[in-house]
């Protein structure tokens, strides 16, 4: 029997665009109530609260917090907001979807001078995309809010192991965010809350444009993908209101591909 998500909550940490908006958009169609944590400008509020009218319009609950989401202080008081709103039951999906890093060489380029990674930038690029996972994790666990049953998510990708010019610090916190995710499944299997990590395709999202190599690493998956297209933030979000909806924690600390056969033969 389907396992219904009607009247539960789900927290998306960046929620306001790409897959968080797409998964935040499937999870209420699902009858999930949404916590969402952004981190936008002025300029780009009113497409957020368009979003969050589509959100309720599914006749669910959405609640949004604009604001850095791996900041301890908004950590702490987003977490005390959620106790009060969430109640008892706690969270049943929980999606870590930040895609805030530094996009920069390692190296100068042969013969050049341009600008290499600095210690603040590899720093803030792993705490953001990798370590916040753990401490949202932690705090989540601590306010009684991830009850048994919980599923817990963080988008990856297949640049862990594949190199492009400018993607190092971002490779190095996704694959530092595939390592939480697997010593967090570990030590979470006791509380009964499974944790994995969902690698989507190469996807057209804000975040990937910024790659300053996106046009031709696009192409090159778009051609190669055995579906004769690239995947899509509808694609992943459908993936995990399926693996939301799953009962039992036994499905834990995988890196879970939603790509279309992308990873096979590009």
């Amino acid at each position: 029997m389907e396992n219904s998500l009607a009247g539960t909550w789900s927290l998306i940490l960046g929620a306001s665009a790409g897959m968080g908006r797409s998964c935040a958009l499937a999870l209420a169609e699902a009858g999930s109530n949404i916590v969402g944590v952004h981190f936008d400008t002025a300029s780009r509020q009113s497409a957020v609260d368009e979003l969050i009218d589509q959100i309720r319009a599914h006749g669910v609950q959405a609640h949004f917090f604009n604001d850095n989401a791996a900041s301890d202080t908004v950590r702490a008081r987003v977490v005390e907001e959620m106790v009060k709103l969430v109640g008892p039951d706690g969270v049943r999906v929980m999606l870590h979807s930040l895609a805030f890093g530094s996009l920069v060489r390692f190296l100068p380029e042969p013969g050049g001078s341009g600008p290499v990674v600095s210690r603040k930038q590899m720093t803030m690029t792993l705490d953001v995309m990798a370590h916040s996972l753990v401490y949202w994790f932690q705090d989540l666990l601590t306010a009684g809010l991830l009850p048994s049953g919980s599923k817990v998510f963080a988008m990856t990708s297949a640049g862990t192991a594949r190199i492009s010019a400018t993607y190092g610090p971002v490779s190095a916190a996704k694959s530092a965010l595939e390592s939480h995710v697997r010593q967090l499944a570990v030590e979470a299997a006791p509380y009964g809350i499974a944790v994995n990590a969902i690698r989507a395709g190469i996807t057209l999202t804000e975040s990937f444009l910024r790659i300053p190599e996106s046009t031709e690493l696009g192409e090159r998956a778009r051609q190669g993908n055995p579906h004769g297209r690239l995947t899509t933030p509808d694609d992943v979000a459908e993936a995990l209101v399926l693996l939301a909806r799953a009962r039992p924690s036994w499905l834990t600390g995988n890196v879970i591909g939603v790509d279309g056969g992308e990873i096979l033969t590009v």
